[in-house]
């Protein structure tokens, strides 16, 4: 149980740095005006999300799920807090997938937001982290 909560923590740092990191890329990417750094740009955003990122979340999300059966679930099925917790997990992948849609709109040519927006886009893996960190250890409801 102790390997897999390990596993668990290890695979959601290393999404986090993704998640933390890829839009901060996109900042830069929108404001590059060369072409070789938005293919440099292009080359370090794919790496990050396809070798770091999108393998991360699957061992956090596989590695939690097992955590949830093996444990958890009997434990807090009626807890408020895990369930909450669940939905913010939930907010996350979709995050996931929409740092992959605007990854490719960036290498396509078709990005139409601006580095504004990427800046803010940026912090809500910072407030889902602090809710999901609270919820887990304090379970307040």
């Amino acid at each position: 149980m102790l390997w897999l909560k390990s596993l668990h923590l290890i695979a959601m740092v290393a999404w986090f740095a993704g998640l933390f990191y890829l839009p901060r890329l996109f900042v830069y990417h929108v404001d590059c005006t060369d072409e070789a750094g938005r293919q440099r740009f292009q080359i370090m955003e794919r790496r990050l999300f396809w070798a770091i990122m999108t393998p991360a979340a699957v061992v956090t999300v596989l590695a939690g799920l097992a955590l949830l059966v093996d444990y958890a679930w009997a434990a807090y099925s009626k807890a408020g807090w895990l369930h909450t917790k669940l939905l913010l997990v939930g907010l996350l992948v979709v995050y996931h997938w929409l740092c992959g849609r605007y990854m490719a709109k960036l290498r396509d040519g078709q990005n139409r937001r601006s580095a504004r927006f990427y800046r803010v886009f940026n912090e809500l893996p910072t407030v889902i982290l602090i809710a999901v960190v609270c919820l887990t250890v304090v379970k307040p409801f």
